[in-house]
């Protein structure tokens, strides 16, 4: 099990072999110079669900998965709808990295194909089936999607937490 601490904007694993491979092989967060791994809350969440992370806050002490959940809740909005997007398509065997400097929530990698190897495929909005997008948001989002050269992929998620994925492209007729 992994060590991290959490922290006011995400996780930092300890310095070891295991956290470095969750980098290396998996591509979970970012890789500092010091060998540890920055992971973001929901990389983090995913992580803890399939017990290979344990996470402790400054003072040493073990933060339960309820709590961590809690607390990510807080601080991020739309935590669940995101992580319920992100678990799926990690699931499904795609590589998942924030996407903030496209004006996206995540950019996907296909499968078998790694960040700086190639560029991602899509950029992805998670939605609630319950929120209303307008129509100017749901072409600022496709205009971001072209620009970056890349798929806008809409991650609908319903109560049940199940998701639903509407891609969309620009097209020559």
């Amino acid at each position: 099990m992994i060590k991290a601490i959490y922290l006011k904007e995400g996780l930092v694993t300890e310095n070891s072999e295991a956290a470095r491979s969750l980098y290396v092989n998996n591509r979970f967060g970012n890789k500092d110079k010091a060998g540890r791994v920055s992971l973001t809350l929901i990389e983090g969440l995913f992580l803890m669900e399939k017990s290979q992370i344990a996470v402790y806050d400054r003072r040493n002490h073990e933060i339960s998965f309820e709590e961590y959940l809690r607390k990510s809740i807080r601080k991020e909005k739309d935590f669940w709808v995101r992580y319920s997007v992100f678990k799926d398509l990690r699931e499904r065997g795609y590589i998942v990295k924030t996407a903030l400097k496209f004006g996206a929530d995540f950019r996907v990698y296909d499968r078998g194909v790694l960040p700086g190897e190639d560029h991602a495929k899509w950029i992805v909005y998670p939605v609630s089936e319950s929120k209303a997008l307008t129509w100017y948001e749901f072409a600022a989002k496709n205009r971001v999607a072209h620009s970056t050269k890349k798929r806008l992929l809409l991650g609908v998620v319903d109560g049940e937490s199940d998701v639903s994925y509407w891609e969309c492209r620009w097209i020559r007729p």
